[in-house]
């Protein structure tokens, strides 16, 4: 049964929100917090996953959303939305570490699948996940993404993304059918 407690809302983001959401995204993918929930790419890579300018572009892209989930009110997750033509764009999924286990990635991914395919009428959403977190591709595929093979190289040299700690990182295209 749902509480006061374990209610999620869910609004868009504003500028406001940009330095909690910085804090949220590297704490699930960056540094030794990280370690904390199964999200992490620490061994992947060093460095920033994100920074208050990537967040302000999310924010103000008009064809997109970066929606902030609350709990109690208090920012415990993020999901990028973009719609892209015929179909819409998840990204910069992030879900607080000490939460991840609890079920809430798969209502947020729910919510956003529905906000997607009612807002814009799109019957696909698109994710790139880095091709090597086979943990992570996995519970999208149990969510109903499929690989595709189809790969984009990582930014090597562009300190924004991180600093990788391994050669051979590249991204891999995920679909969604959402009829």
């Amino acid at each position: 049964m749902e509480t006061a407690e374990t209610a999620l809302t869910y609004r868009d983001a504003t500028d406001a929100d940009v330095e909690a959401l910085v804090t949220l995204i590297e704490s699930a993918y960056r540094g030794d917090t990280s370690r904390v929930g199964w999200t992490t790419e620490a061994d992947l890579l060093d460095g920033q996953r994100t920074d208050p300018e990537g967040v302000r572009e999310v924010i103000a892209k008009p064809d997109g959303r970066l929606l902030a989930v609350e709990r109690a009110g208090v920012v415990v997750a993020c999901c990028q939305l973009e719609h892209r033509g015929d179909h819409a764009y998840f990204g910069m999924f992030a879900v607080s570490p000490a939460l991840q286990g609890e079920g809430l990635g798969k209502r947020i991914i729910a919510e956003a699948e529905r906000q997607a395919r009612e807002t814009w009428g799109v019957a696909e959403m698109h994710m790139t996940v880095i091709s090597l977190r086979d943990d992570l591709i996995a519970w999208y595929e149990r969510r109903g993404y499929r690989r595709t093979g189809r790969t984009t190289p990582f930014p090597y040299g562009d300190e924004r993304f991180g600093i990788p700690r391994r050669a051979g990182l590249e991204f891999e295209l995920l679909v969604k059918e959402l009829g």
